[in-house]
């Protein structure tokens, strides 16, 4: 008969290795792109299949900044991921305290309205979202590829959701001493919510960073490109060179992988620490 200890044990092996399992498949794809990004072309396709590119072609990654103006559109989506991600916070975090703090005629259904907004598919926005854009002359601007994005329906759930754990008390001592709802906000909710805003700082920054339709449809010119249409030019330029293709997808994919690193403990907090109270 197995004893106890050895059954836990035997349960935190399997776990690990399934575990680690499942990471190796997620990665897996990964991989490939950076090891054909670092072949010569005759490896690609080569029979039987090369796991590891030999010799090392750096190449192909300066090739990539030379076929379309890469730096550009990195530094279009850094741009518009950043407009959307600090407007998304603001925003996010002012209605969250007026659903949690603030009573209001019909509070419960404008919450549930905005919940409602996160049952809508985005594609069903995209042509009243275009129309008014066009109307205000923000087509190929900065604006028209953030301003739709600047409030969300998630951002503001999570933040309601993680301010309803902080103590009503805090508000209700602040407020006898004559302490403003701004300044409670800023000074006393904004520091303890610093895992959530955090989650939702690094889910609308990626989020936005992978933004392909919307870009594609509200910027015209390539000056305004972002580095999700800047594969697809690439695909256009270079046809069936992967090698190439897959450069640019380890460039444009690398510093969401580095953000995700950075905040993945930020991440996981808020998620879970939003979950517990409804």
């Amino acid at each position: 008969m197995i004893s106890y200890r050895r059954q836990k044990m035997l349960k935190a092996i399997l776990t690990q290795m399934l575990l680690i399992g499942t990471s190796l498949v997620i990665l897996f794809p990964l991989y490939i792109a950076i090891s054909t990004s670092l072949k010569e072309p005759s490896q690609v396709f080569a029979y039987p299949y090369a796991w590891l590119p030999n010799p090392i072609q750096w190449d192909n990654y300066s090739l990539v900044f030379q076929l379309v103006p890469l730096w550009r559109f990195l530094f279009n989506s850094v741009v518009q991921s950043t407009m959307t991600t600090v407007a998304t916070m603001i925003t996010a975090a002012l209605a969250a305290f007026c659903f949690v703090y603030i009573d209001f005629v019909g509070k419960r259904v404008v919450f549930l309205l905005v919940l409602a907004t996160m049952m809508v598919s985005g594609e069903v926005t995209v042509i009243p979202n275009y129309l008014l854009v066009q109307r205000l002359g923000w087509v190929d601007t900065y604006w028209g590829l953030t301003v739709p994005f600047f409030a969300t329906g998630f951002g503001i759930f999570l933040l309601r959701q993680f301010f309803l754990q902080i103590p009503r008390e805090l508000y209700d001592a602040a407020i006898v001493d004559g302490c403003s709802r701004f300044r409670y906000l800023f000074v006393v909710i904004i520091p303890l919510s610093r895992a959530a805003l955090g989650t939702l700082a690094v889910y609308t920054y990626l989020s936005t960073w992978n933004q392909y339709f919307w870009p594609l449809i509200v910027t015209n010119r390539t000056f305004m490109r972002t580095v999700q249409i800047g594969i697809a030019m690439l695909r256009d330029e270079e046809g069936d060179a992967w090698h190439t293709i897959m450069a640019g997808v380890v460039v444009v994919t690398l510093p969401a992988i580095v953000l995700f690193l950075v905040f993945q403990k930020q991440l996981i907090r808020g998620i879970v620490g939003g979950a517990v109270k409804g």
